[in-house]
């Protein structure tokens, strides 16, 4: 008549010392540890960035203010470019129409700005403003003739190994190889790469060394050297 109660074992047992491992979340702490982690990555990628900036600087590219008016219309005053470091180290060879940044022969502590005119071993003549490579006419579209109308000339001279003729766009207001002599090699620190200031005229710093195609340099012992005075050296 009566039925037998069923025997209802308990669920668990728990134990006093159950949840002894039991982590208790806390945001507060979480978002701490987070936060100290990310604040350790971006000092990390700030460390990795300036290590970064500083070897493109010394070894690569350098920040350049132009100065003056010789460059014109190509580069003006007050312009910010970088130059390509690389070329103090033969890389790449330096080639006619270049735009070069050196120190400046009578006093280094200065720098100058200037492209690239007659390179080493060659004959170079200035008849009537216009340039003559081993007596062969140098084709310049760079120039502004307005601002070349003086008709100077200069005799020819042999340039001498490792050292380089340059000149600025803007003959009639550059102080140049024509005035104080050649430019040597070891002295050229950098190439022109990029324009970075103003915004506006942002952008890659063309050469023209697509007319460097000139015959080469032929022995004429009736040429004078020219040295990096501006004299000439009898041979």
């Amino acid at each position: 008549m009566f039925r037998r109660r069923k025997k209802f074992e308990p669920f668990t047992f728990i134990g006093v010392d159950d949840d002894r491992d039991l982590e208790v979340y806390r945001p507060e702490r979480a978002a701490r540890k987070h936060f100290r982690h990310e604040v350790g990555l971006l000092l990390r990628d700030i460390l990795f960035a300036a290590a970064f900036a500083v070897l493109v600087i010394v070894f690569l590219v350098q920040p350049v203010k132009v100065e003056g008016s010789s460059m014109l219309p190509r580069l003006h005053d007050g312009e910010r470019i970088f130059v390509n470091k690389l070329v103090y180290y033969g890389l790449p060879e330096l080639a006619r129409g270049d735009i070069v940044v050196f120190w400046f022969p009578d006093e280094p502590s200065k720098s100058y700005i200037k492209r690239v005119i007659g390179l080493p071993g060659e004959t170079i003549e200035v008849r009537d403003g216009r340039i003559l490579i081993n007596n062969r006419e140098l084709v310049e579209p760079y120039l502004d003739p307005q601002r070349n109308v003086a008709r100077v000339n200069e005799p020819a001279h042999r340039i001498k190994n490792h050292y380089y003729f340059v000149m600025g766009d803007n003959r009639d207001r550059s102080s140049d190889s024509r005035d104080w002599g050649l430019v040597p090699e070891k002295y050229i620190y950098g190439k022109a790469l990029f324009r970075f200031w103003p915004f506006n005229v942002a952008g890659i710093i063309r050469h023209e060394t697509e007319y460097k195609e000139l015959p080469s340099a032929l022995p004429n012992n009736d040429v004078p050297v020219m040295d990096d005075s501006g004299s000439s050296d009898e041979q």
